[in-house]
């Protein structure tokens, strides 16, 4: 559990668990200019404009399924796309000066889910190596989507070491319910974070992890114990009702304050079980979707955010797309935040 992951370059001869024609954008067109657009109409398959944030998705749910959830959020990427289709864009966005491209998916092909990992890391590591490639946004798939990320990162040209030999600073913002610090025989959505933990640990380097949102009836003794030997910082649910949107943003930004690099990811189990039911362990309190975006816009606007993924949707189990919706702003918000940083 405590490997290393390695990216690889992409190649022709795809591996078969991933695919090479994203699903279908599309929406209400109202007109071809700036004023009008949306997603659908920006988003591109191929070589965007020198700047751009890349889509990619990776349908998983293997790790769900070992961690004993509620399996079904291998549909995640589509429903998210969909939700994000008839979303208005502005600024940079809307008139092109950065653009939108969708890599397409990776996927967990039966209970391999080392292999769509490792397929979903190398992809990802292509897609931040792409030129003019300023944001990675991957569109999950359980947690075990972060592992995928992590190893992403650590494979992308950005996170290679200077001719000083200094290699980038770089932490992860987990917005979640969960420390997701298991220890498990297998990996799984549960394990991510300690798999970080231990392989960052393995070359000599400590993870700098922080946590928005947990659950304390959701996270045993263990676990807190665990959390509190890595050196994680974080903030309870109800810490965050009480700090508000200002405490929450300081939280971000002090966390993101020594970084280079800052990896961001959301799990939608975070939000209230009335805004997100379609998750596989809907939350009985939860973080109200404003503080939850106060914390996405921090992130994004410290200027350093280079990978966000979003985790956890279960199609199947939302309702009137609910959760597939809030997340799709989340998403939107991260990105027209970064980019007007840009």
């Amino acid at each position: 559990m405590t490997t290393q992951p390695t990216a690889r370059a992409a190649s022709t001869d795809a591996p078969s668990n991933i695919s090479s024609d994203a699903p279908a954008w599309s929406g209400r067109h109202d007109g071809d200019g700036p004023e009008h657009a949306r997603w659908h109409q920006a988003i591109r398959q191929a070589d965007g404009p020198a700047d751009h944030v890349a889509v990619l998705g990776f349908s998983s749910d293997e790790g769900v399924r070992r961690n004993r959830g509620r399996t079904g959020a291998a549909e995640g990427p589509t429903a998210l796309r969909r939700a994000l289709s008839p979303l208005a864009l502005h600024g940079r966005l809307a008139a092109g000066e950065v653009g939108l491209v969708d890599h397409g998916d990776t996927a967990t092909a039966g209970e391999d889910l080392e292999g769509g990992q490792a397929a979903a890391s190398a992809a990802i590591s292509a897609a931040l190596d792409a030129p003019g490639c300023r944001l990675a946004v991957v569109l999950g798939g359980g947690h075990e989507t972060a592992w995928a990320s992590y190893g992403g990162l650590l494979g992308a040209s950005r996170m290679a070491a200077d001719d000083q030999g200094r290699v980038p600073r770089w932490g992860v913002l987990n917005l979640d319910a969960h420390f997701d610090l298991r220890r498990e025989e297998r990996p799984t959505s549960g394990t991510p974070f300690l798999q970080m933990a231990e392989a960052e640990a393995a070359a000599g380097r400590s993870l700098a992890y922080a946590v928005v949102g947990i659950s304390e009836p959701s996270n045993t003794g263990a676990l807190f114990a665990t959390a509190r030997e890595l050196g994680v910082r974080w903030m309870t649910d109800l810490e965050c009702a009480q700090a508000g949107a200002a405490g929450i943003a300081g939280f971000v930004e002090d966390f993101a304050g020594d970084l280079d690099i800052l990896y961001l990811t959301i799990d939608l189990d975070l939000l209230p079980a009335s805004v997100a039911p379609g998750v596989s362990a809907p939350a009985g309190l939860g973080v109200a979707p404003a503080l939850v975006t106060a914390a996405v816009r921090a992130a994004a606007g410290t200027g350093k955010l280079v990978l966000a993924d979003v985790v956890e949707l279960n199609p199947s189990f939302d309702i009137d797309a609910r959760t597939a919706r809030t997340a799709a702003r989340l998403i939107d918000e991260a990105v027209s935040t970064a980019v007007a940083r840009f």
